[in-house]
């Protein structure tokens, strides 16, 4: 019987080190480690795959928090499946779960913070969601123009002024005045 650890942050600016040393605590045989989106597809799915191809009969996978096995409650379910097909116990530090006791309680609380989870990461959308409504700010460059000049710039060009000269005159290039005309 191997005890196996996963650990998951969601971006390569994110530190893993916290959860490797409870990783460690735990005396894992072996440690598995990502730091991509669960929403990234590639990278982490793979070493996800990885460390259940690795696991067998009778191991269990040891992870802080039931999140870093998925970004939706229907991947953390199909994680545990996987690991169940397996016949792999799964136990999660920060939270009451440990499947190697297969009681109701446990199974029971498996379900209940995947949900929660999934609510928590809706709740932080809507907020994100909110926030860019209020502010304006949908991300992405600010324009050099405002649309009132975009507008001028439009009747400027109908009247014979060049590229070039309302490039200089607004302080950008040629190629932004371009745009403007061909919106």
């Amino acid at each position: 019987m191997a005890v196996v650890g996963w650990a998951r942050v969601s971006s390569e600016a994110q530190c893993l080190e916290g959860q490797l040393e409870l990783l460690n605590e735990h005396n894992c045989d072996r440690v598995f480690a990502s730091k991509h989106s669960g929403k990234a597809k590639g990278k982490n799915i793979d070493k996800l795959n990885e460390m259940i191809s690795y696991v067998r009969d009778g191991d269990i996978v040891v992870c802080t928090k039931l999140d870093r096995l998925g970004r939706s409650l229907k991947e953390v379910l199909q994680t545990v499946d996987a690991l169940k097909e397996k016949n792999v116990y799964l136990k999660v530090l920060q939270q009451p779960i440990d499947t190697s006791n297969n009681d109701a309680f446990s199974n029971a609380m498996l379900q209940l913070m995947g949900v929660f989870a999934e609510m928590e990461r809706c709740f932080i959308k809507e907020r994100t969601q909110a926030g860019k409504e209020r502010t304006g700010n949908y991300g992405g460059r600010k324009k050099l123009i405002s649309t009132e000049d975009r507008n001028k710039i439009k009747e400027q060009v109908k009247l014979g002024a060049t590229q070039y000269k309302l490039a200089k005159q607004y302080g950008v290039t040629a190629t932004t005045i371009h745009r403007i005309i061909n919106e």
